[in-house]
């Protein structure tokens, strides 16, 4: 996979095709690059933003705000990913658009579309990481609906995926899912056993906000 920088230079390349060489077709070549790299500054700026009101969210004051540029940046990196023919991004501008919704708007019913389109594409190309975020929040949603035997398929096949991926911070939260889901189900010692589980892979990673959570949901468990 070619790296913003690597597209740049290719573009830089094509250009001189185009005016030394009478090349008009290194122009069209040169666009599909540039508008690679204008998607994947969409999608991290996207991510961005996202990530400010998850911190924002945490501190103790208003409640957090969307900020009005986070779901026109995805919506525009899913545009330029679908007319580039990439399956992968197209798969993760999916995810960040169903995570939006379910996150900021709580609006499960809108993500979900999203979230299974994400999982279904990302499957599709390999994109172990994606497919298990895209997981993670389908269990969620069924969580929140009270399909509790579907949350925890969908959450233990995210965090085999994370695990897989080497996202252990992953695995870490995700077991915060699924001791909720244990003590609904009315087991409260697997639900403290996977806390327990959870804060070791988390403290051994330094994911301290997932350390936040777990102590939360002991407490709320307990």
């Amino acid at each position: 996979m070619m790296t913003v920088e690597g597209r740049i230079q290719w573009a830089r390349t094509l250009y001189e095709r185009a005016v030394f060489n009478g090349d008009a077709d290194a122009l069209k070549d040169a666009a599909r690059a540039l508008d690679a790299v204008e998607a994947d500054g969409a999608l991290a700026r996207g991510r961005i933003l996202h990530a400010r009101f998850l911190l924002d969210r945490g501190r103790p004051g208003s409640p957090p705000v969307e900020d009005p540029a986070e779901l026109p940046l995805f919506r525009r990196a899913l545009e330029l990913y679908r007319a580039l023919g990439d399956t992968r991004g197209e798969a993760e501008a999916l995810f960040w658009i169903g995570c939006l919704y379910q996150v900021i708007r709580r609006d499960d019913e809108s993500a979900v579309a999203d979230l299974e389109r994400s999982r279904e594409l990302a499957a599709r190309v390999g994109d172990r990481s994606t497919e298990s975020e895209a997981l993670r929040h389908l269990g969620i949603a069924a969580h929140t609906a009270g399909r509790l035997d579907e949350a925890t398929e969908r959450l233990a096949e995210s965090t085999r995926l994370r695990r897989e991926c080497g996202a252990m911070p992953g695995v870490a939260a995700n077991m915060v899912g699924l001791a909720y889901i244990a003590a609904a189900q009315d087991r409260r010692a697997d639900a403290l056993a996977t806390l327990d589980e959870a804060h070791a892979i988390a403290e051994a990673h330094g994911a301290l906000a997932v350390v936040r959570q777990i102590d939360q949901a002991r407490q709320q468990i307990s």
